[in-house]
């Protein structure tokens, strides 16, 4: 299959010729998109598409176009009523996402150890100096941001367009995977294997580099499974 071929094959949210969202539209889709990663909606919960439009003062056309992107992203799924609601997740779902997740990273950070410029690597630093300085604030959603960036940081500097489109979208996923979580692992323990990660990109090893990244995130799935021994 050829890259055109390719490029023509995926979603439309993950093309780059997708056509833009209306303002509103756009609106309504991060409100909602927010609204379920940060817990507000339930996993199981209804979406009512009458009370988000009256809560953001919008006709419910751009709520319903909104919900629509979200339900073709995997966030949203239509529930037993025919209603759409936050989706939940099958231990067979999280590990198959995490294989995706794992396969995705493992490319893009062999990728970035050649690829990767020294700024980059310097920025990766400040990302785990952040995360220091969340833990101290007792943030915990601002490590978990934190996070986030670093892998999709690591991504980026791959140069690998389509691989960091979709783990941008499992990001999602991950997301609302770890609201069902009552299992905290210890964050300073992430944040090393963070900086371990950084010291093989840094030396250009790229089988350091991989073995860093699956222990790093093996333990953490370990943790986002709940009733999983660490």
């Amino acid at each position: 299959m050829s890259a055109a071929e390719l490029a023509e094959a995926l979603p439309r949210g993950l093309r780059d010729d997708a056509p833009s969202r209306g303002k509103l539209t756009d609106r309504a889709y991060q409100h909602i998109r927010l609204a379920i990663l940060q817990g507000r909606y339930a996993v199981g919960s209804a979406v009512a598409e009458g009370a988000i439009a009256a809560e953001l003062g919008i006709s419910k056309t751009p709520v319903r176009q909104a919900l629509q992107m979200l339900s073709r992203e995997g966030l949203l799924e239509v529930g037993k009523r025919r209603q759409l609601i936050v989706r939940g997740f099958t231990p067979e779902h999280r590990e198959e996402i995490l294989e995706i997740r794992e396969a995705l990273e493992n490319i893009a950070v062999h990728r970035a150890c050649a690829q990767m410029s020294v700024d980059d690597i310097d920025y990766l630093r400040i990302l785990v100096m952040r995360q220091r300085r969340a833990i101290d604030a007792n943030n915990d959603d601002r490590f978990v941001e934190l996070d986030e960036e670093f892998h999709l940081r690591i991504a980026e500097g791959s140069g690998l367009a389509i691989v960091t489109r979709i783990l941008g979208q499992l990001r999602g996923f991950v997301r609302v995977m770890r609201l069902g979580s009552t299992r905290v692992r210890d964050a300073r323990s992430a944040i090393e294997e963070h900086e371990a990660i950084i010291e093989a990109i840094e030396a250009r090893d790229a089988a350091a580099a991989a073995a860093a990244l699956h222990l790093h995130l093996r333990k953490s799935s370990n943790v986002e499974r709940p009733g999983t021994d660490r």
